[in-house]
């Protein structure tokens, strides 16, 4: 596979003259890798294998283009190892079975295997399983490749026999060297002018392998004159934002939302709101998440964040899209400026614990309703004070069970309307005081 590309002026003898653009480009060593200097350097972990000659079993975690197969293979050469690839998409245990005797055949000869599997997630937790065993013995020495987070996706145990490597997205710098490589190669200038050849890079979102084959897409075109951005996007399909609604790109994105949200950042929070929307999420999967942040991160310090987003949930089922999104956007604006408490979400933490841990402990009898003549001779009611008959709209009665000291599980903060409220509860602490002391 080609992923990423050679440094060399001189790639006559890459690939054959009908390979596609990025298979001629393939690098040739780890050294022409662009992009991932901080694992195949000299001080990056890739490179200080290389350096000892000895490999031990990676996990390879990236974006799509960014050059684990080509790494894969390359790794395998650089340490004089059988490279054997799988794909988990259309592998099973009867092929892993396979790769795992002819692995054991070769290890008998003094050769080592190294095993990719590419979209090891795609696995699941039996088939990872079937890999401890001849990970362990040295049967084969296992390169994994995934674009998801291998935390979610892979079996504990074939992670702690086995080091993840972080691959990034690649950098405009790094796709701008695929670009002078693929001229190199071509002879030919792209034909596109300088906003135009911006708006390439930003249009591959990271990913080597779709900027090249946009670029081959260039080059088997006639285009007389330089196509500005305009004429480059009329040309060529928009990039669709890389995005799995039911993996980690979902929860990346709405946990930047959220924080955006709590750090009072309204710009970022559009920005993360936009970067979900465009690319395909539920519109309603993001209104549920704002409308748990205006409980569990504003509260009573603005209690209209709440209404503001159920308000936005019904204009946006009732307009639809495009014209509803504006309502969502309002309600993200709102809560990112509004001013922020989780003194709710504190108390309600604390008052669960408290209520698991004191477990069944009978209100005091004052409070107790007696519907019937027997609970009312016991004592259920008797002594309750109504409050509207109290001086101020106020008792100050005991209403915590005898078992139990009085708690204090809400602190509203001195932000927005919480101020009025820590005002007021003050105020009934003074009042209940006094009245004790009567």
């Amino acid at each position: 596979m080609a992923d990423l590309f050679a440094q060399n002026d001189d790639f006559s003898d890459a690939a054959p003259a009908d390979a596609p653009l990025a298979d001629k480009l393939r690098p040739r060593t780890l050294a022409d890798v662009v992009g991932q200097d901080h694992l195949t350097g000299p001080e990056g972990a890739i490179g200080r294998m290389v350096a000892a000659g000895r490999l031990s079993s990676i996990i390879l975690w990236g974006p799509p283009g960014t050059g684990k197969t080509t790494i894969s293979r390359l790794l395998a050469d650089a340490v004089g190892m059988r490279f054997e690839p799988i794909s988990a998409v259309f592998s099973g245990v009867a092929d892993l079975k396979k790769v795992f005797a002819a692995a054991k055949d070769h290890a008998r000869r003094g050769e080592k295997t190294l095993l990719f599997v590419d979209e090891i997630h795609r696995f699941n937790r039996a088939q990872q399983d079937s890999f401890l065993p001849f990970v362990e013995d040295g049967t084969v020495t296992l390169v994994g490749a995934t674009t998801e987070n291998p935390s979610f996706e892979l079996n504990a145990a074939l992670l702690s026999r086995a080091q993840v490597l972080i691959l990034r997205r690649l950098d405009a710098g790094a796709l701008e060297q695929l670009l002078d490589r693929a001229e190199a190669l071509t002879e030919r200038p792209l034909p596109l002018d300088a906003a135009a050849r911006e708006a390439l890079l930003a249009s591959a979102d990271g990913d080597g392998r779709f900027l090249l084959n946009q670029v081959e897409t260039l080059y088997s075109i006639d285009i007389p004159e330089p196509l500005d951005p305009a004429g480059l996007s009329a040309l060529l399909h928009r990039r669709v934002a890389v995005y799995d609604k039911d993996r980690e790109g979902h929860y990346n994105l709405i946990s930047a939302l959220h924080k955006s949200l709590r750090g009072s950042d309204p710009q970022a929070a559009l920005y993360y709101l936009a970067r979900m929307l465009t690319a395909g999420e539920e519109p309603l999967y993001v209104l549920r998440r704002l409308v748990r942040f205006a409980v569990e991160d504003i509260g009573l310090a603005d209690p209209q964040a709440v209404v503001q987003c159920l308000a936005a949930k019904d204009t946006y089922e009732f307009l639809g899209s495009p014209e509803g999104e504006l309502a969502i956007v309002q309600a993200c604006l709102y809560c990112a400026t509004a001013p922020k408490s989780n003194a709710a979400y504190s108390a309600m933490k604390a008052a669960w614990k408290s209520a698991r841990e004191t477990g069944s402990l009978m209100p005091p009898q004052n409070i107790l309703n007696a519907p019937t003549k027997l609970m009312k001779n016991i004592g259920y009611g008797k002594g309750y004070q109504y409050d509207h008959d109290a001086a101020d709209g106020f008792s100050g009665d005991n209403y915590w069970p005898e078992e139990m000291q009085p708690q204090n599980f809400y602190a509203p903060t001195e932000r927005g309307f919480e101020a009025r409220i820590a005002e007021r509860l003050a105020y009934w602490d003074r009042l209940r005081a006094e009245r004790h002391q009567k």
